[in-house]
Formats: C-alpha cells, sequence, structure tokens
C-alpha cells in the first residue's frame, strides 16, 4: 500500500453496539468486535470507521456526545478501546473514529455550566442571541422531526442555535478556546493510536453563524489550521469529511485557492452516490459518465470516498425532480421507505429485490469508480432493513452472524437488545447469516471477499485516475478505466437485463495480454477486445496492461 494509505483502502463502517454481544447485555461492545476482526481481515478490510463512541444519552444513537474524552460505558472501557485498536493493527487494519464537533449533547456539562449564568467561563463555547432570530425556522437538517435551528432557554433567558435537534446545541467555532479544545480532543485520540477521523457535518462545523443571517460566511481557514495540527500530531492520520455542498463548493474543503490539498484528504462523494441510484434506477449509465465529467480536479492527496449506502438515509437532495421521482418509485416507492422528504432509508439488498446479480453488479461498479470504497456492516451478506423502526435505525440493526438466538450477536433475552433483530422474511437471521454464507463459496460474502482481493491488486483503482471509455457501447453499458503507475485496468458493467456485445479494440494497442480478473460469469478470451459478451446485469474487470516500471 502507498504512503498515502487511505487512497488504497477498503473503508468499513459499524456501529459497534449493534455489531457483536461479549458479555450477553444486549449492547454490542469493544470486545464483541476484537473478536470479529479477524472475520474482518479475511473480508480484506484495511480501515474501521467506528460511528460515535462517546458517552451520550443517546437520542440521537451516539451523535449527542457529553464527553469527548471517554468512551461509552456500554461498549466497555478505554481499556477495551487500546486493546481494540492493538488487536486491529496486528492484523493491518487501522482505525478511524467520528469527530462529531459541530454540537455537543445539552446534557454536556460545558453547556450546562452555559446555560447557568452569562458569566459562565463556556457562555461563548455556544452560540446565543437576545432576542428570538428572524431565521429561527430555516435550515433544518432534518425537516418533518425539528421545527426550528434557534430554541429559546429559560434558564439560560436566551435563544441557543442548533442546526440539528435541539437536544443538540452548537459550538461556536469563533471562539478560539472552542478551536483549541477540538485540537486537544483530536490530539488525545490520535495519542491513543486511531490512523484518523470521519468528520461529521463539516460545512455547520465552519459556519460563522449569526442570528438573522441564514447564509452565513465559512471559516475554511479553520480546516487547514485543524490538517496542520492533526498531520504534526501523527504524520499519516487522515481526515474524511461529509460536506455534502455543491459541486463548486467542493474543491475548498480539499484546499486553498492555490490548488494545495491543505485541507481535507478525503469527502464523501455524495453527487456520485446520487448518480449511482438514478443510473441502476434508470439502468442507464448516463448519469455516472456525467458525474465522471464534472467531478472537480483534485489536489494531490485529495480523494473521494464512495459509498451506496451508509449510516444515514440514501440522499437524493442532489437530484432534479424528476430524477429523485424515479429513484424512489423504483427503490423506495412506499412512504415508509422514504426520509425528510428527500431520501430513502432501506438497504441495498432489498431495494434490488434480493436480486443477487444486480447486488454484484451494484457493488462491483462502486468499488471500481474512482476513490475509496466505503462498505456499511451487513451488506456484505445482504442484510435487509426493519422498517418498523423509527428512521435512520431502520437500517441500524444488530449483525447477523449465525442461526443462533439473536442471530448470534447477542446472548440476552431479545427484549434487552440494542435494537430488535431482523427475524421474519427472506431477510430474517435465519435465512440471512454469516455462517450460513461462510460454508458456501458461491455466497455474496464469498464474492465480496473475491471482489476486495481483486481491487487490492488493482491500486490504480484507488490512486489512480478513472475517466469514461468514450465508444459506441450497447444500450446500459457503462465502459470505463482507470491508469496509475502500476498499470491499466477496463471495466464493464451492464446496467441493464439484456445480453450484450461491447468492442473496445481501439484499446488494443495498449494492451499487454489482457485478461479478465472478476467477471460475473465465465466468458471467452479477452483476445483482441473487440468482442466481449457481457450478460445483462453483467460485469467485467479487465487487467489490460501492467505498469512498466513494475
Amino acid at each position: 500500500m502507498g504512503d498515502r494509505w487511505y487512497q488504497e483502502a477498503v473503508v468499513y463502517c459499524l456501529d459497534v453496539d449493534t455489531y457483536a454481544d461479549s458479555d450477553g447485555d444486549g449492547v454490542g461492545d469493544f470486545q464483541g468486535l476484537i473478536g470479529r476482526l479477524d472475520y474482518l481481515a479475511r473480508l480484506g478490510v484495511t480501515c474501521l470507521w467506528l460511528n460515535p463512541i462517546h458517552p451520550s444519552p443517546n437520542k440521537d444513537d451516539g451523535y449527542d456526545a457529553t464527553d469527548f474524552y471517554n468512551v461509552d460505558p456500554r461498549l466497555g472501557t478505554l481499556g477495551d478501546f487500546a486493546e481494540l485498536l492493538h488487536q486491529a493493527q496486528n492484523r493491518g487494519i487501522r482505525v478511524i473514529i467520528d469527530l462529531v464537533v459541530n454540537h455537543t449533547s445539552d446534557q454536556h456539562p460545558w453547556f450546562q455550566s452555559a446555560r447557568s449564568s452569562p458569566d459562565s467561563p463556556y457562555r461563548d463555547w455556544y452560540v446565543w442571541a437576545d432576542h428570538e432570530p428572524a431565521d429561527r425556522q430555516q435550515g433544518m437538517v432534518f425537516p418533518g422531526e425539528q421545527e426550528e435551528t434557534w430554541t429559546y432557554d429559560r434558564t439560560a433567558k436566551a435563544w441557543y442555535y442548533h442546526r440539528f435537534y435541539k437536544f443538540q446545541p452548537d459550538l461556536n467555532i469563533e471562539n478560539p478556546k472552542v478551536r483549541a479544545e477540538i485540537k486537544k480532543i483530536t490530539s488525545f485520540w490520535l495519542q491513543l493510536g486511531v490512523s484518523g477521523f470521519r468528520m461529521d457535518a463539516v460545512p455547520f462545523i465552519i459556519e460563522k453563524t449569526e442570528p438573522g443571517n441564514p447564509n452565513a460566511d465559512k471559516d475554511f481557514d479553520f480546516l487547514t489550521d485543524l490538517r496542520q495540527h492533526v498531520q504534526w500530531r501523527r504524520g499519516d492520520a487522515a481526515l474524511l469529511a461529509e460536506a455534502n455542498v455543491e459541486p463548486d463548493q467542493l474543491p475548498v474543503y480539499f484546499g486553498d485557492a492555490a490548488g494545495s490539498g491543505n485541507r481535507i484528504h478525503m469527502l464523501f462523494d455524495f453527487m456520485l452516490n446520487g448518480r449511482l441510484m438514478l443510473a441502476l434506477a434508470r439502468q442507464d449509465p448516463e448519469a455516472i459518465i456525467d458525474a465522471l465529467r464534472d467531478t472537480p480536479k483534485l489536489p494531490t492527496g485529495g480523494q473521494w470516498a464512495t459509498f451506496l449506502r451508509n449510516h444515514d438515509e440514501i440522499d437524493l437532495s442532489r437530484l432534479t425532480a424528476d430524477q429523485r421521482n424515479d429513484v424512489l418509485a423504483k427503490f423506495g416507492p412506499d412512504e415508509n421507505m422514504q426520509l425528510y422528504g428527500r431520501g430513502i432509508r432501506r438497504r441495498l439488498a432489498p431495494m434490488l429485490g434480493n436480486d443477487r446479480r444486480h447486488i454484484e453488479l451494484a457493488y462491483a461498479l462502486q468499488f471500481s469508480l474512482r476513490g475509496t470504497p466505503v462498505l456499511r456492516y451487513g451488506e456484505e451478506i445482504g442484510m435487509g432493513e426493519d422498517l418498523s423502526l423509527d428512521g435512520r435505525d431502520a437500517i441500524r440493526t444488530p449483525m447477523q452472524w449465525s442461526y443462533k438466538d439473536n442471530a448470534g450477536f447477542s446472548t440476552a433475552e431479545p427484549e434487552k437488545l440494542v435494537r430488535p433483530v431482523i427475524d421474519k422474511g427472506e431477510f430474517g437471521y435465519q435465512q440471512v447469516n454469516v455462517t450460513a454464507q461462510r460454508k458456501d463459496p458461491r455466497s455474496l460474502l464469498g464474492w465480496f471477499e473475491r471482489m476486495i482481493r481483486t481491487l487490492r491488486e488493482a491500486p490504480e483503482i484507488g490512486s489512480g485516475s478513472t475517466t469514461h471509455i468514450d465508444v459506441p457501447v450497447p444500450a446500459g453499458v457503462l465502459a470505463h478505466r482507470a491508469d496509475g503507475r502500476t498499470g491499466t485496468m477496463v471495466f464493464l458493467h451492464n446496467l441493464g437485463t439484456e445480453d450484450v456485445e461491447v468492442d473496445l479494440s481501439t484499446l488494443a494497442p495498449e494492451a499487454d495480454l489482457p485478461i479478465d480478473v472478476l467477471t460475473d460469469r465465465n466468458y471467452e478470451e479477452v483476445g483482441k477486445l473487440d468482442r466481449l459478451k457481457l450478460a445483462g446485469h453483467g460485469y467485467r474487470w479487465i487487467r489490460l496492461c501492467r505498469g512498466r516500471d513494475l
């Protein structure tokens, strides 16, 4: 793996509390996760991204922290976390954690002190207004679940700002003491051994909030400052940021106007995610071609993080109304499947009708596109969702390990589980679990292992350039290539259902014994690239040539 490890990583995202319970209390924990590290190593994971692990009232699944320097006692102790880092490192797996510093819980000692008196040393750690702001009911992140972004506090006798829920007051990033504290938080966890952070809600972290101004300026200099601080503390640390903003705004999150990559290392590619969903819904790759063409040029070291499902809803807000309606009609037709008027709260396998070929196609496509792939836990075995749970909890059910009670997640009584396991229907743990798929080399889990091994042998996918191959192809087919120091890969993905034949003979002069390295079925030899057969929902990863210096 290259010096910029994050460019060739496979990131696996999980909630510790729903992954593996070691002590039978119904809540997953660090010791349980340690016991599953060999499974993750075999899968091919090189980086674990842990959703919030801090102490919290858990009104928002841990995103409402009360102490940034400790771990939720339900998950274990700091000693258990340190052991997790050690054991993960032994298996070549890095660990990054959520850095949720846009806000705190309203139960955090800082906020309790801040609201108690205007003279509190923490008063200006938060954003206050003496009079009701004119933009009080603008800018809600969770429409339908939020009614305002400014709430009156009777104790403080003032209005406080909260971009998210009212129990999550925003920190005041313009206060130098808050900035210093955020740096200290990162230093603490880097010293323990994490390899970086997934930064939550970055556009809101750097927002210079003013009462009555819903379009406040952003202070990008703080990102530059934080990047420098983090890398002085650990040279290979990486920042992975959530910034779902307009495309023309994305470059400034990576670096300054001079083109230096001195801010965020990686950004989640929300634009590509929406286009991927649209392409799958329409069985037409044009949206992906547009995304590849419109991708902003990144500074050296800048990287995209690709995903199909993450821990939140599938956010379709960057699509047009017609495009969004097409995706919803295909993958989330019932109102109960939708969220916030903009997204889908389902896992991919049920969205694709549990069609194995379609699932493989979708993930082969994601993992072959430029950037670092991020995989949500359970997707590798085709887990489903529980739409009886509220909001985003539908896709946060316990990991399904075996045929045992509670899917092997916990020995606790069912009513004590952090969330109920899926135990009915085609996605119930009796049908979908790791044990069953481990015994079957043709299982989805076995396929993911093979696909990720193939990815690891083609580092140009993550660290090289990706371009659309602009030649005539049958409807529904996407042809693209990845070029890097290690060579060139060519990819064919058929989003349609009909068998087709593709002519890529214009690439023959570049080829050096081209060969299939990952396919949905056995095909004839690649030959001169002029008669490449491709099944409906089929895919072919072709090694065109290797780097001349290897």
